[in-house]
């Protein structure tokens, strides 16, 4: 275990690629570095995906966590965050999931939008943020935490790049335009049966709200989501468990399938 007076920004971001790596997970880092406050952890969060990019990998895109209340009551957590999506993360249509590269992997159904042009906060509002989508997709992101049961503080997870594992976005791209996204209906369903249901609503009221609070929380940190870049607005259900064989879908009201097959 890492002395506390040894700890800092880059200490934390080695130790948890380390976890990731090695495939163990460990005690949240709050609890041995009580200096870890939510600005030190985004900087953490920085410094982990600044050596997954020297790694070779290249960031693609953003993603907001925790912004359903079913995820928010679950963790015991009110606020949402932002995190960074690199290639790295990405899983292609009909590659399974491989198990073996995670410590307890989870899933969840996710609507993703695409985006047309630059997206720069403060003050962007949710139509604003909407008019700036070049497209919207059905998506499943697997959520793999570094922490033990999944116990952690939001400074801890947003260090932890918000327990980011892999995702996969449907080929369907639907316009913006064409679709009322607090209605949209999803189905989460393993091995046939439907499990959960939610929508769009479940994700900060509208995905368009989530992808504005993604901005201007970007933008306390002098960032932007660029132009072509992906963006996962949230789980609309609770996260489920993952299983060897198992057949994970999301069915969409308007935004069609998507699906992952774990090995």
């Amino acid at each position: 275990m890492t002395d506390a007076k040894n700890w800092d920004v880059d200490t934390a971001a080695d130790v948890l690629l380390a976890a990731e790596k090695q495939r163990r997970d460990r005690g949240p880092i709050t609890a041995e570095w009580p200096g870890l406050d939510l600005p030190t952890a985004y900087q953490v969060q920085r410094q982990l995906i600044d050596k997954k990019i020297a790694a070779g990998e290249t960031v693609i895109g953003v993603k907001l966590g925790l912004t359903s209340r079913a995820k928010q009551e679950r963790m015991g957590i009110d606020s949402p965050l932002t995190a960074v999506l690199t290639d790295g993360y990405r899983l292609e249509a009909d590659v399974p999931l491989r198990l073996d590269e995670f410590i307890h992997p989870r899933v969840e159904p996710e609507i993703v939008f695409v985006m047309r042009k630059r997206l720069e906060g403060p003050g962007v509002t949710a139509a604003t943020a909407l008019d700036a989508v070049e497209s919207v997709h059905a998506g499943l992101e697997v959520i793999d935490s570094r922490y033990i049961d999944f116990k952690f503080t939001l400074a801890d997870v947003v260090a932890d790049n918000a327990s980011s594992a892999r995702f996969v976005v449907s080929a369907t791209a639907v316009s913006p335009k064409s679709l009322d996204l607090a209605l949209e209906a999803c189905a989460l369903s393993i091995n046939g049966t439907v499990i959960d249901t939610a929508t769009g609503a479940a994700v900060q009221g509208h995905p368009a709200e989530a992808l504005a609070l993604a901005a201007n929380d970007l933008a306390q940190r002098g960032e932007a989501i660029e132009p072509g870049q992906i963006v996962l607005t949230g789980g609309l259900t609770d996260a489920v468990f993952v299983h060897r064989g198992d057949q994970i879908g999301a069915k969409f009201s308007t935004l069609g399938s998507v699906s992952l097959t774990a090995v």
